[in-house]
C-alpha cells in the first residue's frame, strides 16, 4: 500500500496506532497473550475515542444467549419517545473491542441521525466461536423490542449497523430475523468496511493487505481463524460467511467501503449483490479511506464526511420527517466547506 494514496490525516491515525501498539506490546514482552492483546487494544483506542457530542449513556447487564453482556444505550437530549433505534455492533475481528472503543462512534450515530443506539459487548472468539456472538446479536433485538416501553424506542424502526467483523454480525442477524414472523425486522441496515466472506483476491492481498495496512490479510485470516473454530460446519454456514447467502427480503443498506482497505472489493461484491436480489442498496465509497478510517474522526474530515453520510441515510430511513433531517445535514456540510472525497457508487 502507498502511502501517497491514503487520506493523509487518516494515513496518521493509522501510524499513531500502529506505533502505539508495537510500542506496548514491546513493553508487554513482545509476544502478550491474547488477554493482553485486548487490554493494548483499548489503551491504544481510548484517546481517539475522546471528544464529540454529549449523549446520555446507560450501561445494564443482561443475559444474551446464555451469557451476561455488557449493553450500553446512548440517547440524545430531547428524543421524542418512542424513538427510532440503532442496534451497532462493533468490529475487532470478532476477537477484541468493546462498546468502549467504539463509544464516540455510536455517539455521533445517536447524535446525528437522532437515533438511540444501543452497543453491545458480544462473546469474544476464540474462547467463544461462531454461531455464540451472532445469537447473542438475535437476543439483542429481543430484549430491546421486550424492553421498548421502558428504553422509550419503537421497536418498527429498527436498523442493524456494524463495522468489520460487526458489519457480518449486523447483516447476519438482519437474515435471521427474515424468517421470524410477525415481527417486521429492521428497516436499515449500515455496513462499514465489512467481512463478508473468508476469500479475500490475491490482488487485494497483494496490493492492500501488506504489512503497512491498518488491517492485513494476515491478520483478517487469523481473525477468520478464531470465528469459525475448527468447524467445518461453521465454515459452511452462510450465516457466517454472509457474502455467499441469499440476500433477498433485506432492508435498504447502506454499505461504506474503504479504498485502501483488504476487504474492499467484499463491500462491492455484496452492494452488487444486494442489487442483483432486489434489495436497495447504496454503496459510497472512499478511495483514500484505509481499513477502521472512521476512529479517525477527531482528525480526519474524510471519516467525518463518511459518519455523517451513514448518519443521513439513517434519518432517512428512521425518521418520519426524513427529508428534512436529511437536507439539513447537507446544508450543514455545505455551510462548513467539507469537500466530497468519496464516490458514491449507488
Amino acid at each position: 500500500m502507498s502511502r501517497g494514496q491514503v487520506d493523509r490525516d487518516c494515513q496518521r491515525f493509522v501510524d499513531e496506532v500502529c506505533a502505539a501498539s508495537a510500542r506496548l506490546r514491546a513493553e508487554a514482552g513482545g509476544t502478550p497473550d491474547l488477554p493482553r492483546m485486548r487490554a493494548i487494544a483499548e489503551q491504544v483506542r481510548a484517546p481517539w475515542r475522546r471528544g464529540g457530542p454529549e449523549v446520555s449513556a446507560q450501561d445494564f447487564e443482561i443475559p444474551l444467549a446464555g451469557d451476561a453482556c455488557r449493553v450500553r444505550v446512548y440517547r440524545p437530549a430531547d428524543l421524542v419517545s418512542p424513538a427510532p433505534m440503532l442496534l451497532y455492533l462493533h468490529g475487532g475481528g470478532w476477537t477484541m473491542f468493546s462498546v468502549d472503543t467504539h463509544d464516540r462512534l455510536m455517539r455521533e450515530y445517536a447524535a446525528q441521525a437522532r437515533v438511540v443506539v444501543v452497543g453491545i459487548d458480544y462473546a469474544l472468539a476464540p474462547e467463544h466461536p461462531y454461531p455464540l456472538a451472532l445469537q447473542q446479536c438475535l437476543a439483542a433485538v429481543a430484549w430491546l423490542c421486550g424492553s421498548a416501553d421502558t428504553l422509550g424506542v419503537d421497536p418498527t424502526r429498527l436498523a442493524l449497523g456494524g463495522d468489520s467483523a460487526g458489519a457480518n454480525l449486523a447483516l447476519s442477524t438482519a437474515l435471521l430475523l427474515r424468517e421470524v414472523e410477525p415481527f417486521p425486522g429492521p428497516r436499515a441496515l449500515l455496513l462499514n468496511y465489512g467481512a463478508f466472506d473468508t476469500e479475500m483476491s490475491a490482488q487485494a492481498q497483494r496490493d492492500l493487505g501488506g504489512g503497512d495496512a491498518m488491517l492485513t490479510a494476515a491478520e483478517m485470516n487469523t481473525f477468520w481463524r478464531h470465528y469459525l473454530g475448527a468447524s467445518v460446519v461453521a465454515r459452511r454456514d452462510v450465516l457466517a460467511q454472509p457474502l455467499r447467502a441469499a440476500l433477498h427480503g433485506l432492508p435498504p443498506a447502506c454499505v461504506i467501503a474503504a479504498g485502501r482497505d483488504v476487504l474492499c472489493e467484499q463491500s462491492e461484491a455484496l452492494h452488487a449483490r444486494l442489487r442483483d436480489a432486489g434489495v436497495h442498496s447504496e454503496l459510497k465509497r472512499y478511495d483514500n479511506a484505509p481499513h477502521s478510517f472512521l476512529e479517525a474522526m477527531s482528525i480526519s474530515a474524510l471519516a467525518r464526511r463518511a459518519i455523517a453520510d451513514g448518519a443521513t441515510f439513517l434519518a432517512g430511513r428512521l425518521h418520519a420527517d426524513a427529508g428534512a433531517v436529511a437536507a439539513a445535514a447537507e446544508a450543514e456540510r455545505v455551510a462548513e466547506g467539507q469537500p466530497l472525497r468519496e464516490r458514491d457508487a449507488s
